[in-house]
């Protein structure tokens, strides 16, 4: 059959769109993640590939249980929640000791909001439409029970809203902007230096969620000047589930004392004191106790990606994201991912035709990628990624719409897209 043609133009070979680079330095990491022996893994935007030193790590959390009992506390996993922050803190641009690890991002952010203040003339909390929908379910929960307000920037096209846009609306009523700083649908990449400018000059706070820039871009909290920034290991940075982290910066993180808490958060826990008496410095945005698996399991990670090099890491991302979207182009397929590469993120998205069953022909093939309504069939490769597997997502897509082997999976839903 012949291939499938969404613009009626016949498409040219792969090889004719963008070079395939031959030696790539950062394919030396692929060894460390087993996956890759089995399946093409372009999915690292939802869930990195887990690093082989992971069954170690975990194991040796069983044995340090079996074997030391309640002692294994007092041995190392009381801390462990700024000892694996003290990893991810260098993936930040942070010091030692700025950067602590609590189970989710939409703790970490409402633990935020939890901390501040919001008088009549100062309580606007600027968010946006394409923030991911479980933060702003807890800021929308949240916000009125504490006497503040979310106000959601628009966007026209689902992609990205303009900066201008943004900055307009952070003004004197604003006492804290809690957006994404890459957009989950679309990567668009937001200016954070210039909202944060704009923040400060009115006196707000800013908080960025950093799920989708911390380990495919570089960032560096302390040149943006940002006062909080979360995300998690679950993604790019490759340490699964059950680890997001916080930043607080020096300049804040004393002012506040966050009302969502717990015990790790308190300056004497082991007193076990009716009244909370914060600690000092970034262990009083801790919470209750720490889930001491994930831990363990979300150490290696982002070691790896530490060693890769994020200006590595991030130079091979563009490349190859852009050649996604010129394969894309190729065959007139719609793209929802910014064109510009100071704009994109990680993620190229493919709204082709029938996406969704599309998206499930291709994990059935071992091609593993995922599906977002309004952004199509996500695309992540990551520093582990070849070239090839570049063409062989786009080749599959090709096969299955020429083939029609999309259809078996018409009319069915999965619980996880």
């Amino acid at each position: 059959m012949p291939p499938h043609r969404a613009s009626g133009r016949p498409r040219p070979p792969t090889s004719a769109v963008l070079p395939v680079t031959d030696h790539d330095p950062l394919l030396a990491f692929r060894a460390e993640f087993p996956i890759l022996e089995r399946s093409t893994y372009l999915v690292s935007n939802s869930l990195g590939a887990m690093p082989r030193a992971v069954p170690e790590q975990l194991a040796e959390y069983a044995r340090l249980w079996n074997e030391r009992g309640v002692r294994a506390w007092a041995e190392g996993w009381w801390h462990m929640p700024e000892t694996v922050g003290n990893a991810v803190a260098p993936l930040l641009g942070a010091q030692a000791g700025e950067v602590v690890m609590v189970p989710t991002v939409t703790q970490a952010l409402s633990t935020v909001l939890s901390a501040l203040d919001y008088p009549e003339t100062r309580n606007r909390i600027v968010m946006t439409a394409l923030d991911f929908p479980s933060v702003r379910y807890a800021f929308d929960g949240l916000a009125p029970r504490l006497g503040a307000e979310v106000h959601v920037v628009p966007t026209d096209d689902g992609i990205g809203i303009p900066t201008e846009r943004l900055l307009s609306a952070i003004d004197e009523r604003t006492r804290l902007v809690a957006i994404s700083h890459v957009f989950f649908r679309s990567a668009f990449i937001v200016d954070a230096a210039a909202i944060i400018r704009r923040a400060h000059e009115v006196g707000a706070l800013v908080a960025l969620d950093a799920y989708h820039s911390v380990g495919v871009i570089p960032v560096d909290v302390h040149a943006l000047g940002v006062d909080f920034l979360a995300g998690g290991v679950l993604k790019w940075l490759c340490g699964g589930p059950g680890g997001a982290f916080l930043y607080a910066s020096p300049a804040v993180r004393d002012r506040f004392g966050p009302a969502l808490t717990g015990w790790q958060a308190h300056r004497t826990p082991f007193a076990f004191a009716p009244d909370m008496t914060y600690a000092d410095g970034i262990w009083r945005w801790l919470g209750g106790t720490p889930a001491v698996p994930a831990l363990f399991a979300g150490l290696a990670g982002p070691q790896l990606v530490h060693a890769a090099g994020i200006d590595a890491l991030r130079a091979k991302s563009v490349r190859q994201t852009n050649r996604l979207l010129a394969l894309a182009d190729a065959r007139g397929w719609r793209t929802t991912t910014p064109r510009e590469t100071t704009q994109r993120g990680g993620t190229v998205a493919f709204d082709v035709p029938h996406a969704a069953e599309v998206s499930q022909a291709l994990l059935a093939r071992d091609i593993v990628i995922d599906y977002r309504p309004g952004a199509g069939i996500r695309v992540a490769p990551h520093f582990y990624t070849t070239d090839a597997e570049v063409d062989v997502v786009v080749d599959a897509i090709d096969d299955i719409l020429a083939t029609e082997a999309w259809r078996p999976f018409a009319g069915r839903s999965r619980t996880v897209t």
